[in-house]
């Protein structure tokens, strides 16, 4: 039977729209710091939203789904690759490790000893979360952009598509920030950037770099209010499990399959991401360097 569109997701796309271009007009009323200030929440759901989008969600048409997700709201990534690199991360048989994850944070032996003490030094700060929170997004931008070039210079037309689309809405989103909300853009680049910040919260442990492919996604089981922003992916090892489930069903399916899940996952699991700042905010997580060959790789990724 054919799915029904998903009216939950399309009402959190029209409170992110709506709530964002709300701001925009309050900003003469509130003043530019204070708009900017709380269009962070805003973009962090507008990713959290793309997320889903890639995922199949609302519409039955990929078409209206990739429409939905187009505008680039948050600036610095493109919504198609966005989705290229997160479709690919689900896929891979290898997740975590450098060369076959486009999401690792880790890198490579080999790497590790070629890197000089400045790439070093960026990589141990990188570990903790404050650290992650103020540097990985500068760092997987241009990280991204370094490889994307790399690949339009090679001829890959996919990748060029999805800039040049990005680009072509940069400008109406500029607009409609400085003319109609009067928010400098410097003042806007950093609410962007603060909610990849609060992005880097999520992805800060998302996965680790263990032996059972099934043991190395997290769960989060209280995710409170950053849980609703990040549309309870804290859910982390079930959405891998079973990413064609709608955000808002997660959190009744794992009540379901709480045993189930934590048992497959090997018990990686915190109770609130309250839990999770108190422990790594200025402490360590794990070493950046990849452990290497990990024997329990199955063909693709599994529930």
């Amino acid at each position: 039977m054919a799915r029904r569109m998903e009216w939950p997701t399309v009402a959190v796309a029209a409170g992110v729209y709506g709530a964002w271009a709300g701001l925009l007009a309050a900003t003469p009323l509130i003043g530019a710091t204070a708009a900017a200030l709380l269009m962070i929440p805003v973009l962090v759901l507008h990713s959290s939203l793309q997320h889903e989008i890639m995922h199949g969600h609302p519409f039955r048409d990929r078409r209206l789904n990739d429409l939905l997700g187009t505008p680039g709201l948050g600036l610095y990534l493109p919504y198609g690759r966005f989705a290229d690199t997160h479709l690919a991360h689900h896929d891979t048989p290898d997740l975590t490790e450098p060369l076959a994850d486009p999401e690792s944070y880790y890198v490579r032996p080999e790497d590790w000893q070629r890197y000089g003490p400045v790439r070093r030094g960026i990589l141990q700060v990188n570990r903790c979360l404050a650290g992650r929170m103020l540097i990985a997004p500068l760092f997987f931008t241009l990280g991204l952009l370094r490889h994307d070039l790399r690949a339009i210079a090679r001829g890959d037309g996919r990748v060029l598509r999805a800039w040049l689309l990005h680009f072509a809405t940069l400008p109406v989103v500029l607009y409609l920030v400085v003319y109609v909300g009067g928010i400098p853009v410097w003042l806007y680049l950093l609410s962007c950037y603060a909610a990849l910040s609060v992005l880097s919260i999520r992805t800060f442990l998302e996965h680790r770099a263990v032996a059972p492919f099934r043991e190395r996604s997290v769960i989060i089981e209280r995710g409170g209010v950053l849980g609703f922003l990040f549309l309870n992916n804290h859910l982390h090892a079930l959405h891998h499990a079973r990413p064609e489930v709608a955000w808002y069903r997660l959190p009744a399916l794992y009540r379901r399959e709480r045993d189930r899940v934590l048992k497959n996952n090997g018990g990686y699991a915190y109770p609130s991401y309250g839990a999770v700042i108190r422990r790594y905010l200025l402490a360590p997580k794990e070493p950046a360097v990849h452990p290497g060959a990990m024997p329990e790789t199955p063909s693709a990724p599994s529930g």
